[in-house]
């Protein structure tokens, strides 16, 4: 299944995307307010008759929200990519962590916002992963039985701004894209066999496999589980292959107008504007 959080006629709601469109599952199930609330009870849409999966919505109708549009935690993992690790393919012996807030994220094909004061905001491919059950101390080799399905994020750094940890770069309002969708754990056996890359202004920027992270889906999700509690719900981020623009000679950093893309087989495209922040007075 493909589910994603969606708004219409000025209504927040979450819903199946089919090939037709989008079927509103708020409407079958009032009950649950959110994507989040849904989360849960997935097992739910198996009992839909067939009469009940006739998209509702084009996908012109739309507005794409971010997948999970209010999760508890955004849980980042940092330099997890074999080529990106200054180390090398040396690998540590805990994953890099940070924390996004969920209001600096943005969803498909809506606006990314480049701050106004900084000069240096750059692209990161990645992707994430939803929490379908919660626990803690989850082990290694049951971690992905606590998976509700994986998305494709654009975790957009502002470099001038994460000076000695990564949260002042991470946190901009709409820097963090998110969709366009999450295919559920049962549509892909492996998340760390998927063909992942960036594209900016249609041209080749990261190309790599998830088969690359250092520390991999169930270890980033057993680690968490150790000192947290993962609910339904929660979201992390697996981490950027290499060829940020950071990195490159000269930098390459994102500008108004540009149309950044991350495509992960099986899970689909995100796309994204960039379009300069206009500050207001709060």
């Amino acid at each position: 299944m493909k589910l994603l959080s969606f708004r219409v006629n000025d209504k927040n709601k979450y819903g199946l995307a089919t090939a037709d469109g989008v079927i509103d599952l708020q409407a079958l199930f009032p009950q649950y307010g959110s994507l989040l609330e849904f989360i849960p009870h997935l097992h739910l849409v198996d009992t839909l008759p067939p009469s009940a999966k006739q998209a509702n919505y084009s996908f012109d109708e739309i507005a794409f929200l971010p997948v999970m549009t209010e999760p508890k935690k955004i849980i980042c993992a940092g330099v997890n990519y074999r080529d990106k690790n200054a180390a090398g393919n040396e690998k540590s012996s805990n994953p890099v962590l940070f924390i996004r807030f969920a209001d600096s994220q943005t969803g498909h094909l809506t606006p990314l916002l480049k701050p106004e004061c900084s000069n240096e905001f750059d692209y990161e491919g990645e992707m994430a992963l939803v929490i379908g059950r919660g626990g803690r101390n989850i082990p290694q080799q049951e971690a992905l039985h606590y998976v509700a399905g994986y998305s494709c994020y654009m975790d957009g750094s502002v470099r001038d701004w994460q000076h000695a940890c990564f949260t002042g770069g991470k946190n901009w309002p709409a820097t963090g894209g998110f969709g366009p969708w999450l295919v559920t754990r049962d549509e892909i056996t492996d998340p760390n066999a998927l063909a992942i890359q960036t594209r900016l202004n249609g041209v080749e920027v990261q190309n790599d496999n998830t088969a690359s992270m250092i520390h991999r889906v169930p270890e980033l999700i057993a680690y968490i589980s150790t000192f947290c509690l993962l609910t339904p719900g929660d979201v992390i981020l697996t981490g950027s292959p290499g060829g940020v623009g950071k990195k490159r000679t000269p930098p390459l950093f994102l500008q108004d107008g540009d149309m950044i893309e991350v495509e992960i087989e099986k899970i689909g495209c995100l796309r994204n504007r960039i379009v300069n922040e206009v500050p207001e007075a709060v």
